[in-house]
Formats: C-alpha cells, sequence, structure tokens
C-alpha cells in the first residue's frame, strides 16, 4: 500500500501546488509510482496535469480529483496502485479538510517568508493533532539571508517539526508550473537540489 502526502496550508499563495508538483515529479523520476489528488475547487493542479500531458514532461503521473466527502475513497483506491499519493487541498480549514488528513501518511505545510503565512499554520496544525497525524513545515519561496525569513523559520519551529530544506524564492518554480513541467525538468537551477533534499527528507519521514 502506498503513502499518502496531503499538503495543506490555510492560507491561499502558499505554494501548496508548487510543492505537490515538485515533489510528485521527484518521486516520479526516482522509480516511485506517483498519483496526485487535486481536491481543491479551483483546480490549479489539474490545469498543471493537462498542461504536462501534451508537453515535454517525463510521463508516468496520474491525476485524480475529489471533492471532501470523496477524499477517503480515493485515497483507498490509489494507495493500491500507486508508491506515493499527493493531495492537493483547498485554502481553508475547515471540516472538509479533515478527511484529507485522515489518510495522511505526512502532511506538508507549505510556509513563506510571512509572518502572515506562519499565522495560518494554526488551525492546520490543530487538525492535524486531533486527527493523529504527522506533520511537516516547509519553508517555501524562501528570501535567503533575510533577517525576516530566519525571524519566521525560528517561530515555525517553535510550533512544529520543520524541514531541514527550503525552496528558494525562484522565478523557475512559477515559470515551469505553468507549462506544465516540474522546476528539475527545466532548468539546472539550483531548485534541483532543493527539490531533491526535500524528497529526501519526506522519504525520510515516511519510511521512518
Amino acid at each position: 500500500m502506498g503513502h499518502v502526502i496531503t499538503i495543506a496550508q490555510q492560507k491561499g499563495g502558499s505554494g501548496k501546488t508548487t510543492l505537490a508538483v515538485n515533489l510528485a515529479v521527484e518521486f516520479l523520476k526516482r522509480g516511485q509510482r506517483v498519483a496526485l489528488l487535486d481536491t481543491d475547487p479551483q483546480g490549479s493542479l489539474g490545469r498543471w496535469f493537462l498542461a504536462r500531458r501534451d508537453g515535454p514532461g517525463v510521463a508516468g503521473l496520474d491525476l485524480s480529483t475529489a471533492s471532501a466527502w470523496g477524499v477517503s475513497y480515493e485515497c483507498e483506491k490509489l494507495r493500491k496502485t500507486n508508491d506515493i499519493v499527493i493531495v492537493d487541498t483547498p485554502p481553508k480549514v475547515d471540516a472538509d479538510l479533515r478527511p484529507a488528513l485522515r489518510e495522511a501518511d505526512l502532511v506538508l505545510i507549505p510556509v513563506a517568508s510571512s509572518h502572515v503565512d506562519l499565522w495560518a499554520i494554526d488551525g492546520v496544525l490543530d487538525l492535524v493533532a486531533r486527527e493523529g497525524r504527522v506533520a511537516l513545515v516547509v519553508l517555501n519561496r524562501w528570501k535567503t539571508g533575510t533577517r525576516l525569513a530566519e525571524e519566521v523559520a525560528q517561530a515555525a519551529g517553535d510550533k512544529a517539526k520543520v524541514a531541514t530544506a527550503r525552496l528558494a524564492n525562484r522565478v523557475v518554480y512559477a515559470e515551469t508550473l505553468g507549462q506544465g513541467l516540474a522546476a528539475m525538468e527545466a532548468s539546472r537551477s539550483p531548485a534541483r537540489a532543493e527539490v531533491a533534499a526535500l524528497a529526501d527528507e519526506v522519504a525520510a519521514v515516511l519510511q521512518g
């Protein structure tokens, strides 16, 4: 049975879909069978998938969609045929999010270099705790070397476990998303090493 990774954050624009697609492609390139589950009505993950289908990206990913009540069923089904299932969720924290958290072996919470992003994780962490799940904060769109970034990183560490790997604020992440690609497929950018390091951490938690 495969592992389910749910990506959740109350604040919109935190980079949930960017995190989902880059981890998905990284695990795919490592020989894993990977499925994506889009539960966000905005459908950004689905649009990326359609762009990818007609583009140069490596084939092999599977995509499903579900509303809140169908998440458990889809996760159960996708676990049987995939090693990794990555669930992208809407930017809200309410009862609709709970099925995606309940199915998760790991919940990733992206946080940008902003106290507003940091404040928005409290509701997610509360629900994660109620469901008895493991959470990992991922510092995303990171402005390396700024005092604000380090303040947010330190404060995040007081709330939850924070991944050592960080995804910097790089244009390549946004550019490739619109092309149906992941950052490592279009560039020799440092983004490749960032995503690989994060995937190593995620894999270690799942195997732990």
